[in-house]
């Protein structure tokens, strides 16, 4: 049952556990695979070990949990309203009990720090409370008729939904796509990302202990191959998806061809705007919280920093002084900041994208390099040094130019002259700044007036997210009113509570994923027309 594995978690550390078990959950339990071969090793991102082995599910299998999610499905969906929450509120006391045993086993499996992984917990359960809230509250609309006549409407669910998760979030995606769903009377075939299986089974395994039908929400592992075979499955109702934009392209086409429904939430290069009247300490944070989390693999991470040229040299010297002080390293000590980045390709493409920005031009102002920690343990791991890549001043001129204008105002005004022209570092045409790069890179440009750099903030496929910092409330109102995403934050960044709908624009998908919005995306409206009186008939 669910506490197997998370029995050995207390006494865990990094490089030491092995994960034995079937990592595919149907029919209320877990099932081996049916041929094993085709493995493909699993790796704990922090010590580069092979962690476990991952069997890909192929049709056969994908077709059993299918079945046994719509034998489910038929119970659950028969069900009020209020027994669903009833066994919600359960899945969630469970998840909340044993935060640190499942946290711990998430550090492994993905890399980021402990710390992280206890809020990513915590917000898992927290949605499932929401969600079992609106669980009791569905309902329809009645519609008075000429003549007595009446219709009502009737929200029904889905049938069984496809979710497909991603390697950064693995317990929250599963629970941000399954509890909605299982709110709405579905149920969900769950796919996570190849790269993180272990912890998507967890949910599995708490679902039943709290009560669900068997198969009610289910797991089948692979890649490519799997998630397209529960795309093109005839008992998909609906395809959910957390990954790339290429990725989510073939999805949406895919399913298509069903005429399924489909939710993308995809990729980003999101604008973080910072003007001169801002809170500088509170701008500082929120550019670091914007880019740093997760060691930066966040679709909406803030990586666009703008900041106003007048206010750059104080910004960049706060915020490389605390990107320097971020503490790299064995993400299950407490003190650790920054874990391990995904994996060995994650890792070279983000130190890549930092050897282009410099051969085009950029300026790294610190990090942006492998990071070997002390311990012997981790020397294997993927680890990266936080970057920031600079704007139009080195960071010594910057700084430089901060104490010029306290001490010497003309000199000041002289020097900034002279440097105004340098413009060997981030621009926006710069790859680093066009391309999402999934790692902890932080670009920082200057910009002069608010119309122009809405503009250049605009100036992207994607339309995931966006940031302000500033005082001036109509500005940060007028401001988010201009940029082309689907969440703007004001004066912070990167924050996600469940009842705030999160989805994108553009190229960053739609669909909108948390809030009560989401009721709309798991259900179908059906219509009733009641006729109380004689039939009026043109024939």
């Amino acid at each position: 049952m669910a506490q197997s594995i998370l029995d050995k978690m207390p006494g865990a550390s990094t490089g030491t556990v092995e994960i034995t078990d079937p990592l595919n959950y149907w029919g209320g339990q877990r099932v081996k695979p049916r041929r094993e071969k085709n493995a493909e090793p699993v790796f704990e991102p922090a010590t580069g070990r092979v962690l476990c082995q991952l069997f890909p599910c192929g049709s056969e299998e994908v077709d059993e949990a299918m079945q046994s999610a719509q034998t489910a499905y038929l119970k659950w969906r028969k069900m009020a309203g209020m027994e669903r929450a009833r066994v919600m509120l359960e899945a969630a006391r469970i998840i909340r009990e044993r935060r640190e045993n499942i946290a711990r086993l998430e550090v492994i499996n993905n890399g980021k720090s402990v710390t992280e992984a206890l809020v990513d917990i915590d917000v898992a359960w927290q949605s499932i409370e929401y969600y079992a809230g609106l669980a009791r509250t569905l309902s329809g609309q009645h519609v008075q008729l000429p003549g007595g006549a009446f219709a009502y409407t009737i929200r029904e669910p889905l049938g069984v939904c496809v979710g497909i998760g991603a390697f950064n979030y693995p317990f929250q995606i599963a629970v941000t796509k399954s509890a909605p769903a299982l709110a709405c009377g579905n149920a969900m075939v769950f796919k996570p990302s190849p790269m993180t299986p272990v912890t998507a089974v967890i949910l599995a395994e708490i679902y039943k202990e709290a009560g669900v039908p068997d198969g009610l929400f289910c797991v089948v592992q692979g890649g490519a191959e799997t998630g397209t075979l529960l795309c093109h499955h005839p008992m998909a109702a609906k395809v959910s998806f957390t990954g790339s934009v290429p990725t989510g392209k073939k999805i949406m086409e895919m399913s298509a061809k069903g005429v399924k429904q489909v939710t993308l939430e995809l990729g980003g290069k999101s604008p973080l705007i910072i003007f001169k009247d801002c809170e500088l300490e509170n701008a500082v944070k929120g550019a670091l919280m914007a880019n740093f989390l997760t060691q930066g693999q966040v679709c909406c991470n803030g990586t666009r920093v703008f900041v106003q040229k007048e206010i750059m040299p104080q910004f960049l010297e706060e915020v490389v002084k605390r990107t320097k002080a971020i503490a790299v390293g064995d993400p299950l000590l407490d003190g650790t900041r920054m874990g391990a980045l995904i994996s060995k390709p994650q890792l070279d493409k983000a130190l890549q994208y930092v050897s282009q920005a410099k051969a085009e031009g950029g300026k790294v102002l610190c990090g942006g390099d492998p990071f070997v920690p002390s311990d012997p343990k981790l020397k294997g791991g993927y680890f990266m040094s936080p970057c920031v890549l600079g704007t139009s001043e080195t960071l010594t001129c910057s700084v430089i130019l901060h104490h010029l204008r306290v001490l010497c105002p003309i000199m000041h005004h002289m020097l900034h002259s002279l440097l105004s022209g340098h413009t060997d570092n981030c621009r926006d045409d710069m790859t680093c700044v066009k391309e999402e790069i999934f790692g902890p890179v932080m670009s920082v440009m200057p910009f002069d007036t608010e119309e122009e750099v809405i503009r250049r903030a605009n100036n992207t496929t994607y339309g995931l997210a966006s940031g302000v910092f500033t005082r001036d409330i109509s500005r940060a109102h007028r401001v988010a009113e201009n940029l082309e995403a689907g969440t703007c934050y004001i004066n912070n960044y990167n924050i996600s509570p469940v009842e705030m709908p999160f989805g994108g624009y553009k190229n960053s998908g739609f669909g909108r994923e948390n809030g009560q919005v989401t009721i709309e995306y798991y259900s179908q409206l059906k219509t009733v027309v009641v006729e109380m009186g004689n039939v009026e008939s043109l024939f």
